[in-house]
């Protein structure tokens, strides 16, 4: 993909992915003892269950994305994958002399699931508001788990033998259905290959020019779909088609930097959105001269200790992980404004990780315990790094600053909150208030608090 934003070189492969396909359909139809007939079974076994399985790969790590970023242009996209290898699976396990003979479950399960991916992928090429994309991450399960009983009926049906889909349909009714598949078919890939083709113009990105290019192959695989003859040149092209589509989104994907590999795609309130949230900042104090006195081993072996609970306790009290550095922790409350409470789960969390953190530092000879920092405030929440380097998601402003600096002016066992985060408390919240303190970086004093217990959960 290297160069794809040099003019010339874009112009040529447009060209190329536009009328190459499209030129060999009309050569075949035009001479039609070209389109010569070539039934062999393991070649379409194959074929068909490799590009399956790419979409299967593709699938599973967009929905991962959509799920961690919360990010519903991802999660369609990531159904759209999920459908075309559902069907081509079951397309290829239904290929005549593998499981069963030929029925209407292998003839159109191909252009069915393609159908359904197109569905979803058009409507991730729109502009989805706020609302739209919570409403739609919301019912996430209730979609995934409809589409994957669709095609267990399916498969059902059509590797059971039970009707309709056991059927052996007459080759004039496969051509009816299959024209009128193909037809609705190239709209929305069409449509899904414009919409990505506007995202490419606006944010340059290499995954954005080879999934607009995907797009297209499998618009044009829809075309060639509703002329092709069973088991002839043209009937193999669209088969052919859509595996080289799927092909290049994996290896465009692979490409990517593996941290945040779709951010290129992300919606833009994902991608940079102003966020309030609620920052815990913790470190083991002394752990330097631990470290200085004691193997490397025995270090890695107290972290480990600690983080292995640490870590999912933060994510069940509803925090994000934000990052590991050393003997530090970071963890973020309402990234993807969610959380309307977080600074009161982020309170909690600190007190918690002081609580678990002083059990764990007891089983150790001498092991270095914590020092918390919690602060609240206005952040942009958003991808940083390069398309070609090192990129993650991060929170970027003062509030991260301050609570970084509330937490280095703790002393062990303390949790020390910023005043934005002690005025969102409950009333019956118990602190201490602290002198104003004169934190490095910070021009004016900083008013912080000790914070000794929250009122308990009703």
């Amino acid at each position: 993909m290297a160069n794809v934003h040099s003019p010339a070189r874009r112009t040529a492969i447009v060209l190329v992915v536009m009328l190459a396909p499209l030129a060999i359909l009309w050569t075949v139809k035009a001479a039609p003892n070209l389109d010569k007939e070539w039934e062999h079974l393991p070649s379409h076994f194959w074929l068909t269950l490799t590009a399956g399985l790419l979409a299967m790969i593709l699938g599973y790590s967009v929905t991962t994305a959509a799920r961690r970023r919360r990010d519903a242009r991802l999660l369609l996209i990531s159904f759209g994958f999920i459908a075309a290898a559902g069907f081509l699976g079951l397309h290829a396990l239904a290929t005549p002399g593998v499981l069963v003979d030929n029925n209407a479950g292998f003839e159109i399960a191909t252009p069915v699931g393609l159908l359904l991916g197109g569905l979803f992928v058009a409507a991730s090429a729109q502009t989805l508001g706020e609302e739209a994309s919570a409403r739609l991450l919301k019912s996430a399960n209730v979609l995934l788990g409809a589409l994957l009983a669709l095609m267990a009926v399916w498969a059902i049906f059509s590797l059971a033998g039970i009707p309709p889909l056991a059927e052996s349909l007459a080759p004039e009714r496969v051509d009816l259905f299959q024209t009128a598949v193909g037809g609705a078919g190239v709209i929305l890939y069409a449509a899904a290959a414009w919409g990505y083709l506007k995202l490419y113009r606006e944010r340059r990105a290499r995954l954005l020019f080879a999934l607009t290019l995907a797009f297209a192959l499998l618009a044009e695989t829809m075309v060639v779909l509703a002329f092709g003859l069973n088991w002839r040149v043209s009937w193999w092209e669209w088969h052919v088609l859509m595996f080289a589509a799927f092909l290049l989104m994996s290896l465009a994907a692979r490409a990517e930097w593996y941290e945040e590999r779709f951010a290129t795609i992300y919606q833009e309130q994902t991608l940079l959105g102003p966020r309030e949230v609620s920052i815990v900042f913790a470190d083991l104090q002394g752990y330097t001269s631990f470290a200085e006195s004691h193997a490397p081993d025995e270090v890695v072996r107290m972290l480990n200790a600690y983080f292995e609970r640490l870590v999912p306790l933060m994510t069940d009290m509803g925090g994000e992980v934000h990052q590991i550095i050393g003997d530090a922790i970071m963890v973020t409350f309402n990234q993807y404004g969610d959380k309307p409470e977080h600074a009161l789960l982020a309170a909690r969390a600190a007190l918690a990780l002081q609580q678990v953190g002083t059990e764990i530092a007891g089983r150790g000879d001498g092991w270095p315990r914590f020092r918390t920092g919690v602060n609240t405030g206005p952040v942009i929440a958003g991808v940083v790094g390069g398309e070609r380097g090192h990129r993650k998601h991060a929170v970027v402003g003062d509030p991260v600053n301050l609570a970084a600096r509330l937490e280095s002016s703790a002393t062990v066992g303390e949790v020390v909150i910023g005043e934005d985060t002690y005025v969102r408390l409950p009333p019956g919240a118990e602190v201490q208030e602290m002198e104003p303190l004169q934190l490095k970086g910070k021009s004016k004093p900083a008013r912080a608090y000790r914070l000794i217990a929250l009122p308990t959960e009703s």
